[in-house]
């Protein structure tokens, strides 16, 4: 590969953002907020193009002297993927160009932070507009080929009215799922998972054992309406479903939202496996009030500092306190210590905060409520909402 060494600097800059967590997560931020459509996608599906079309930047910008033999393959990944999940091209539009604008500005702030020469940093910005400007393009003609591929087997079609009894628009007719070989009397499980890649084709490939007789990607997530949940051994080592009860097909639409929100919350806590939607039920309902959860935060825990390792250790083995019953054994097993260290970290989250987990609530409020509020407060502090930030 060869690099030009003026722009040596801001290419290693490039690089570095895209292996950044928190670079990522700022650009997914800015897709998502100026473009409804684009939020409504599992934000693992967002992180997933955002790391590659950085790390294409990367390259790009390096190698510029052979520009016409840079690949834009993860911009033409990107329009397919959103052709097939039904997302108008204006709205994947309006996202890359959100992105594309808030890496701009980070790679001027680093630039400027390292010392970067202001020419070198206009120069830097003009050919990343050039770049954002080849994205574009890439990504309406990976949506527009993805549009004018061959017609769609049986699967296909059933995936297609899959998507369309799922999605926000008028749900399909009873002809419509006849015809697709849906029965409309149908009564399933709703499977929701955020599997790509290599998980995803073992999911979709045909198995006598496979619980699920349609799939569909609807939202950059893989749903399946399955007759009977599926066992852990069915599923791909590694990956996260959800799934609901058995509801009849007009049930499923609002179902599916649900199953939606619980997968999006597994996979910020990392956790793998099969689960029920009800297993989310409390933190689907606390996470509609947000900004209730923070208030409840700050009057319970608003001595500790977030940036404190120590503080953030205290409020997990709080957690983790309060998700195995209040048992120092179970507590002291998951999180590898003796059962004496979580005493002394309960003892010292009491002195900071002024606050009990152990003992009755000053005000007299009923155990099972006291509790409640406790791990709102602790789940909070440890995973604050993107909107109250």
């Amino acid at each position: 590969m060869t690099v030009i060494p003026q722009r040596e600097p801001v290419t290693g800059i490039l690089r570095a953002m895209a292996v950044d967590p928190a670079v990522c997560g700022e650009l997914v931020h800015a897709a998502r907020i100026r473009s409804p459509a684009v939020a409504r996608l599992a934000e693992a599906e967002n992180r997933r193009h955002v790391s590659a079309l950085v790390t294409a930047a990367g390259q790009w910008f390096a190698t510029l002297d052979r520009v016409e033999e840079q690949s834009f393959a993860a911009a033409l990944l990107l329009g397919a993927d959103r052709a097939g999940q039904s997302v108008p091209v204006t709205a994947v539009l309006r996202g890359v160009q959100a992105a594309l604008t808030r890496a701009v500005e980070i790679t001027v702030d680093r630039s400027r932070a390292a010392g970067v020469p202001d020419s070198l940093v206009l120069s830097a910005v003009l050919l990343l507009k050039e770049y954002g400007d080849a994205v574009e393009r890439h990504v309406v003609h990976g949506y527009r080929t993805a549009e004018q591929r061959v017609p769609p087997t049986a699967g296909g079609v059933r995936a297609g009215v899959l998507r369309q009894l799922l999605g926000s628009g008028p749900p399909p007719s009873a002809e419509e799922l006849t015809r697709a070989g849906i029965r409309p009397d149908r009564v399933g499980h709703c499977l929701v998972t955020e599997a790509t890649g290599p998980a995803r084709s073992q999911l979709l490939a045909p198995r006598s054992a496979s619980p699920c007789g349609d799939f569909a990607l609807v939202e950059g997530r893989l749903v399946g309406l399955c007759p009977r949940p599926p066992r852990a051994e069915e599923i791909p080592a590694g990956s996260l479903v959800v799934v609901s009860p058995a509801v009849p097909l007009d049930a499923l639409r609002p179902v599916h939202r649900l199953c939606a929100r619980a997968l999006d919350i597994g996979a910020r806590r990392a956790w793998r496996g099969v689960y029920e939607l009800t297993d989310f039920a409390a933190e689907i309902a606390l996470s509609d009030q947000p900004l209730l959860g923070t208030y409840l935060t700050r009057a319970l825990l608003g001595s500790l500092d977030p940036s404190d390792d120590f503080h953030r250790q205290l409020a997990l083995t709080a957690l983790t306190f309060l998700d195995h019953g209040r048992r120092l054994d179970q507590t002291a097993a998951t999180l590898f210590t003796h059962p004496n260290t979580v005493r002394y970290r309960l003892g010292r989250l009491q002195q900071i905060t002024g606050e009990s987990l152990t003992e009755p609530h000053h005000d007299g409020r009923p155990g099972p409520l006291a509790t409640l509020h406790w791990w709102w407060a602790l789940t909070t502090w440890l995973h604050p909402h993107p909107d109250t930030r």
